[in-house]
């Protein structure tokens, strides 16, 4: 007796990665929201800050390439500097 098995992968794969103000790159687990202020590992963070003397970085950019079986979506990152910080911080 022959069997005969048909498979049908929809296989797509897709890849997250932030892009530093350098150039350094660093693969990261899903898409980040445009303006989101986020850590260095690519975590959106949460507003108000509790400070502005913090390590912060906006998406300022995002570019996906696609080809066949997988997108790669790139978030371009701009550092923010303390007194850009003091906007997103709680005011007493």
């Amino acid at each position: 007796m022959f069997l005969t098995f048909l498979y049908d992968f929809d296989m797509h794969i897709s890849e997250y990665f932030l892009v530093f103000p350098e150039g350094d790159v660093q693969e990261i687990k899903g898409r980040l929201p445009f303006n989101s202020l986020v850590d260095m590992n690519g975590n959106v963070l949460s507003l108000p800050l509790p400070t502005n003397k913090m390590i912060v970085f906006k998406v300022a950019g995002i570019k996906t390439d696609e080809r066949t079986g997988v997108s790669e979506t790139y978030h371009f990152l701009d550092l923010m500097s303390a007194e850009e910080l003091l906007e997103y911080t709680a005011k007493f």
